[in-house]
């Protein structure tokens, strides 16, 4: 997508600043979280695991144009294609991943997670990314899809209150690294919420996880404005 056609947001954060935050340590407040750059398209064309972590810094999104933008994001493909109108990107370039959101969510503190937005109105639909150790290289070291996918859903995303029903798996390669998606309901006595979830491994022993969810009453409504989340993840070399 051409520089000339980003819209962009800056604050004064440089590398440095993001490279000395602590790379564990609880949670900041809400009032504390520092502003951060944004890639906003300026089209108009309409087209929880068992293990917890207490990760939760606030990478440094790209707004830069120019030389910065084209030294570095060389190993993302994530701007070489084009933008979907009414999205921006999201790029941690020192924790090694990237994905689109809705570009009127905004950014909140989701406990364990290293990033998360939310519609400003319907929190319930959010996106969140984690990662934790594994002693794997690639996604396929975990097992075959339907089971890896079967075990985290029924075994580590659901609650022991809830039925979980898996809808639908894929597989996709992307510069060489392997992802799986999979859609699945978590549906209690008195409420059900439906999911995407996209998975990989990589950067020497790291299992990214990225969910993006809404209420399953409006997940007819919203459910393709969410696989586009789901879809453009993209896990980066650091």
């Amino acid at each position: 997508m051409a520089v000339s056609s980003l819209s962009l947001s800056l604050v004064p954060r440089t590398f440095k600043d993001k490279l000395n935050e602590p790379r564990w340590s609880e949670s900041p407040r809400a009032s504390e979280l520092p502003l951060h750059h944004a890639i906003a398209c300026s089209c108009d064309r309409t087209t929880g695991f068992d293990e917890e972590s207490d990760c939760k810094r606030r990478p440094l999104l790209l707004g830069v144009v120019g030389s910065l933008t084209a030294s570095l994001l060389p190993a993302s493909s994530l701007l070489a294609q084009e933008m979907p109108a009414n999205y921006r990107a999201f790029v941690d370039l020192s924790d090694g991943y990237s994905y689109y959101y809705p570009s009127d969510w905004r950014e909140f503190d989701f406990r364990g997670h290293d990033s998360a937005f939310k519609d400003r109105y319907l929190q319930l639909q959010n996106v969140r990314v984690r990662f934790i150790p594994t002693d794997k290289k690639d996604i396929h070291d975990m097992g075959p899809m339907d089971e890896v996918v079967s075990n985290l859903v029924k075994n580590i995303y659901a609650t022991p209150n809830q039925i979980a029903n898996i809808f639908d798996t894929q597989e996709r390669t992307v510069d060489g690294r392997d992802y799986y998606t999979f859609e699945y309901e978590l549906r209690s006595p008195n409420f059900a919420s439906c999911s995407f979830a996209t998975i990989a491994v990589a950067n020497a022993g790291r299992f990214y996880t990225l969910t993006v969810a809404a209420n399953e009453r409006r997940w007819r409504r919203v459910r393709n404005k969410l696989k586009v989340v789901a879809d453009s993840f993209k896990v980066l070399d650091i």
